[in-house]
Protein backbone atom coordinates (compact mmCIF):
# COMPACT_ATOMS: atom_id res chain seq x y z
CA UNK A 1 0.00 0.00 0.00
CA UNK A 2 1.44 3.78 -1.11
CA UNK A 3 0.75 6.13 1.19
CA UNK A 4 -1.06 9.67 0.65
CA UNK A 5 2.03 11.57 -0.17
CA UNK A 6 3.55 8.56 -2.27
CA UNK A 7 0.70 9.00 -4.21
CA UNK A 8 1.12 12.96 -4.55
CA UNK A 9 4.11 12.39 -5.93
CA UNK A 10 3.04 10.35 -8.54
CA UNK A 11 0.13 12.73 -9.40
CA UNK A 12 2.87 15.67 -9.58
CA UNK A 13 5.08 13.68 -11.78
CA UNK A 14 2.23 13.04 -14.42
CA UNK A 15 1.25 16.66 -14.42
CA UNK A 16 5.68 18.10 -14.77
CA UNK A 17 5.89 15.24 -17.42
CA UNK A 18 3.07 16.32 -19.43
CA UNK A 19 4.05 19.87 -18.61
CA UNK A 20 7.75 19.14 -19.83
CA UNK A 21 6.24 17.86 -23.10
CA UNK A 22 4.04 20.71 -24.26
CA UNK A 23 7.14 23.04 -23.43
CA UNK A 24 6.10 24.61 -19.64
CA UNK A 25 7.54 25.08 -16.49
CA UNK A 26 6.57 22.44 -14.49
CA UNK A 27 4.16 24.09 -11.39
CA UNK A 28 5.15 21.59 -8.94
CA UNK A 29 8.31 19.78 -9.63
CA UNK A 30 8.98 16.23 -8.43
CA UNK A 31 12.31 16.22 -6.28
CA UNK A 32 14.89 13.33 -7.46
CA UNK A 33 14.53 12.22 -3.77
CA UNK A 34 11.35 11.93 -3.71
CA UNK A 35 11.48 9.76 -7.02
CA UNK A 36 13.72 7.24 -5.43
CA UNK A 37 11.56 6.14 -2.96
CA UNK A 38 11.71 2.06 -2.62
CA UNK A 39 7.51 1.52 -3.01
CA UNK A 40 7.79 4.10 -6.42
CA UNK A 41 10.24 1.46 -7.61
CA UNK A 42 8.25 -1.21 -7.37
CA UNK A 43 6.85 -3.23 -10.64
CA UNK A 44 2.91 -2.11 -10.59
CA UNK A 45 0.16 -1.59 -12.63
CA UNK A 46 -0.67 1.88 -13.35
CA UNK A 47 -2.99 3.98 -14.89
CA UNK A 48 -3.33 7.94 -15.92
CA UNK A 49 -6.38 9.42 -16.07
CA UNK A 50 -6.92 13.21 -16.94
CA UNK A 51 -10.11 15.05 -16.73
CA UNK A 52 -11.02 18.14 -17.74
CA UNK A 53 -14.13 20.00 -16.21
CA UNK A 54 -15.06 16.90 -15.04
CA UNK A 55 -15.11 15.12 -18.12
CA UNK A 56 -13.08 12.17 -18.99
CA UNK A 57 -10.23 13.74 -21.60
CA UNK A 58 -7.70 10.62 -21.26
CA UNK A 59 -7.00 7.54 -19.69
CA UNK A 60 -4.25 5.17 -21.15
CA UNK A 61 -2.58 2.74 -18.09
CA UNK A 62 -0.90 -0.95 -17.80
CA UNK A 63 -2.40 -3.59 -16.39
CA UNK A 64 0.49 -5.23 -15.28
CA UNK A 65 3.37 -4.26 -13.71
CA UNK A 66 6.44 -3.87 -15.91
CA UNK A 67 8.39 -1.09 -15.14
CA UNK A 68 8.90 0.61 -12.30
CA UNK A 69 5.82 2.86 -10.80
CA UNK A 70 7.59 6.10 -12.30
CA UNK A 71 8.04 5.30 -15.31
CA UNK A 72 4.65 3.69 -15.64
CA UNK A 73 3.56 7.04 -14.95
CA UNK A 74 5.79 9.00 -16.96
CA UNK A 75 5.07 6.93 -19.74
CA UNK A 76 1.17 6.63 -19.23
CA UNK A 77 0.95 10.36 -18.57
CA UNK A 78 2.61 10.89 -21.90
CA UNK A 79 0.02 7.96 -23.43
CA UNK A 80 -3.22 10.23 -22.05
CA UNK A 81 -2.30 13.49 -23.20
CA UNK A 82 -1.21 12.56 -26.44
CA UNK A 83 -2.18 8.88 -27.49
CA UNK A 84 -5.41 8.36 -26.30
CA UNK A 85 -7.39 7.56 -29.77
CA UNK A 86 -10.43 8.93 -28.26
CA UNK A 87 -9.79 12.58 -27.97
CA UNK A 88 -7.20 14.92 -29.75
CA UNK A 89 -3.72 15.97 -28.41
CA UNK A 90 -3.60 17.92 -25.14
CA UNK A 91 -2.73 21.24 -25.99
CA UNK A 92 -0.40 23.39 -23.87
CA UNK A 93 -3.37 25.65 -23.46
CA UNK A 94 -5.16 22.83 -21.71
CA UNK A 95 -2.82 21.79 -19.26
CA UNK A 96 -4.04 24.07 -16.57
CA UNK A 97 -7.51 22.96 -16.71
CA UNK A 98 -6.83 19.36 -16.65
CA UNK A 99 -7.18 17.12 -13.17
CA UNK A 100 -4.75 14.18 -13.11
CA UNK A 101 -5.51 10.82 -11.47
CA UNK A 102 -3.27 8.04 -10.86
CA UNK A 103 -4.34 4.63 -10.42
CA UNK A 104 -1.82 2.00 -8.52
CA UNK A 105 -3.43 -1.30 -9.33
CA UNK A 106 -3.19 -4.35 -7.67
CA UNK A 107 -2.22 -7.57 -9.53
CA UNK A 108 -5.06 -9.37 -11.61
CA UNK A 109 -6.90 -12.36 -10.45
CA UNK A 110 -8.88 -14.68 -12.61
CA UNK A 111 -12.85 -14.31 -11.59
CA UNK A 112 -14.54 -17.61 -11.89
CA UNK A 113 -18.61 -17.62 -12.35
CA UNK A 114 -20.86 -19.65 -13.58
CA UNK A 115 -23.24 -17.52 -16.04
CA UNK A 116 -23.67 -13.62 -16.84
CA UNK A 117 -26.26 -13.35 -13.91
CA UNK A 118 -23.68 -14.80 -11.58
CA UNK A 119 -20.85 -12.22 -12.45
CA UNK A 120 -23.41 -9.56 -12.25
CA UNK A 121 -24.51 -10.79 -8.58
CA UNK A 122 -20.53 -11.17 -7.42
CA UNK A 123 -18.83 -8.01 -9.01
CA UNK A 124 -18.28 -5.32 -6.37
CA UNK A 125 -19.48 -2.33 -7.15
CA UNK A 126 -16.86 0.60 -6.62
CA UNK A 127 -13.88 -1.67 -5.59
CA UNK A 128 -13.59 -4.15 -8.63
CA UNK A 129 -11.60 -3.52 -11.57
CA UNK A 130 -12.68 -5.70 -14.49
CA UNK A 131 -10.69 -7.19 -17.70
CA UNK A 132 -12.57 -9.23 -19.79
CA UNK A 133 -11.43 -10.85 -22.69
CA UNK A 134 -13.00 -12.87 -25.62
CA UNK A 135 -11.65 -15.90 -27.09
CA UNK A 136 -11.30 -14.17 -30.49
CA UNK A 137 -9.08 -11.92 -28.67
CA UNK A 138 -11.26 -8.89 -28.47
CA UNK A 139 -10.82 -7.41 -25.01
CA UNK A 140 -11.33 -4.13 -22.43
CA UNK A 141 -11.18 -2.76 -18.53
CA UNK A 142 -13.02 -0.33 -16.49
CA UNK A 143 -11.00 1.16 -13.50
CA UNK A 144 -13.26 0.95 -10.32
CA UNK A 145 -14.12 4.44 -10.70
CA UNK A 146 -16.06 3.62 -13.57
CA UNK A 147 -18.80 2.66 -11.16
CA UNK A 148 -19.35 5.91 -10.58
CA UNK A 149 -21.08 6.41 -13.84
CA UNK A 150 -22.12 2.86 -14.40
CA UNK A 151 -23.29 1.99 -10.84
CA UNK A 152 -25.31 -0.84 -11.90
CA UNK A 153 -23.79 -4.21 -12.87
CA UNK A 154 -25.59 -5.48 -16.23
CA UNK A 155 -24.92 -1.64 -17.57
CA UNK A 156 -21.61 -1.37 -16.47
CA UNK A 157 -20.93 -4.86 -18.61
CA UNK A 158 -22.83 -3.85 -21.31
CA UNK A 159 -20.60 -1.34 -21.64
CA UNK A 160 -17.53 -2.84 -21.20
CA UNK A 161 -18.53 -5.01 -23.78
CA UNK A 162 -19.29 -2.27 -26.01
CA UNK A 163 -15.49 -0.82 -25.25
CA UNK A 164 -14.29 -4.39 -26.47
CA UNK A 165 -16.11 -4.10 -29.33
CA UNK A 166 -18.36 -7.09 -28.68
CA UNK A 167 -22.14 -6.74 -28.36
CA UNK A 168 -23.27 -5.19 -25.46
CA UNK A 169 -25.29 -8.22 -23.97
CA UNK A 170 -22.01 -10.39 -24.49
CA UNK A 171 -21.66 -10.79 -21.05
CA UNK A 172 -24.57 -12.67 -20.75
CA UNK A 173 -23.12 -15.74 -22.46
CA UNK A 174 -20.45 -16.50 -19.64
CA UNK A 175 -17.75 -16.80 -23.04
CA UNK A 176 -16.09 -14.31 -21.11
CA UNK A 177 -12.22 -14.81 -19.62
CA UNK A 178 -13.03 -12.13 -16.40
CA UNK A 179 -10.30 -10.82 -14.30
CA UNK A 180 -10.40 -8.85 -11.34
CA UNK A 181 -8.66 -6.53 -9.14
CA UNK A 182 -8.48 -3.22 -7.06
CA UNK A 183 -6.39 0.13 -7.14
CA UNK A 184 -5.52 2.87 -4.94
CA UNK A 185 -6.55 5.89 -6.34
CA UNK A 186 -4.52 9.39 -6.42
CA UNK A 187 -6.12 12.51 -7.57
CA UNK A 188 -5.04 15.81 -7.56
CA UNK A 189 -6.35 18.71 -5.74
CA UNK A 190 -6.32 21.42 -7.73
CA UNK A 191 -8.09 23.76 -4.87
CA UNK A 192 -5.01 23.28 -2.98
CA UNK A 193 -2.39 24.26 -5.67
Amino acid sequence: MLTQEQGRVLVRLARQTIEEQVGLTPTDPVRPEELADPALQERRGVFVTLNKRGMLRGCIGSLVGTEPLVDGVRRNAVNAAFHDHRFPMVSADEVPELTIEVSVLTPPRPFPYTDGEDLARRLRPHVDGVIIRAANGAGATFLPQVWEQLPQPEVFLSHLCRKAGLPDDFWRSGELTVQTYQVQHFEEDRHGR
